[in-house]
């Protein structure tokens, strides 16, 4: 079985209930969309979380979001072929997968399209604070080439995609305004990149984390605590 769920933030009890309730195994797979939190704090606390989730009986398919490192960033991690392409692994934690942006993989039989990041509305709070932040949390102009370069191989055509953040046009009501009142300035530049792909993209279902919120709009879907069927 594969399921998919929002950001976790660290915080995995939630999944833990989820395995247990579930009877899952390293057969199955967790698509996190972005915020695990595995890669936050870089130090002791991750490699602490890493030991701790590699005895869950699940295998993570994770998304990158903005509040943690890229995995190509993080000492340890190398690339492997999985779902028919290639993600990020740390050997020691062979059930922790970080998919790469821009990379079109097999899952359960759907082609699935994987974007991560984000801006970080409290990237301001979290300098002030001496809180990590990551420079390169939304997704570089490399990234948005190599996005758009495999929807032209694949025809501007796939079954699914999994990204951290949405389209410009599918932000979950009265969110923008409420972010920017209580932040300030925003760049919505990720979101507006997205707009134009959506625009030309044909796909069956969209899969979002980010907004902290469960719900659906057409043919999206916006997780935080929920844990649903990919399909």
């Amino acid at each position: 079985m594969i399921w998919v769920t929002g950001d976790k933030h660290g915080e995995f009890e939630e999944v833990a209930a989820f395995c247990r309730r579930e009877g899952t195994s390293r057969a199955d797979t967790l698509i996190v969309l972005g915020d695990a939190g595995i890669n936050y704090y870089g130090d002791a606390r991750a490699t602490a979380l890493k030991q701790h989730l590699a005895q869950y009986p699940i295998t993570f398919f994770c998304v990158h979001g903005n509040h943690e490192a890229r995995p190509e960033r993080v000492r340890g991690y190398e690339r492997c072929a999985a779902f028919g392409g290639e993600v990020w692994v740390d050997p020691r934690y062979p059930n922790q997968l970080f998919p790469v942006d821009g990379a079109i993989y097999d899952l359960g039989g759907q082609r699935t399209l994987v974007i991560g990041g984000a801006y970080s509305a409290d990237k301001f709070q979290r300098l002030l604070n001496h809180w990590a932040w990551f420079e390169d949390e939304q997704p570089s102009d490399a990234i948005k080439a190599r996005v758009e370069a495999a929807l032209e191989a694949a025809g501007w055509r796939v079954d699914a995609v999994l990204s951290h953040t949405c389209p410009e046009g599918m932000l979950p009501p009265g969110r923008k305004a409420a972010w920017e009142q209580r932040f300030g300035a925003i760049d919505w530049s990720t979101e507006q990149w997205l707009e134009s792909i959506r625009g030309r993209l044909a796909f069956h279902r969209w899969y979002v984390g980010h907004y902290h919120v469960d719900y659906g709009v057409g043919d999206f879907v916006f997780l935080y605590h929920q844990f649903i069927p990919f399909a």
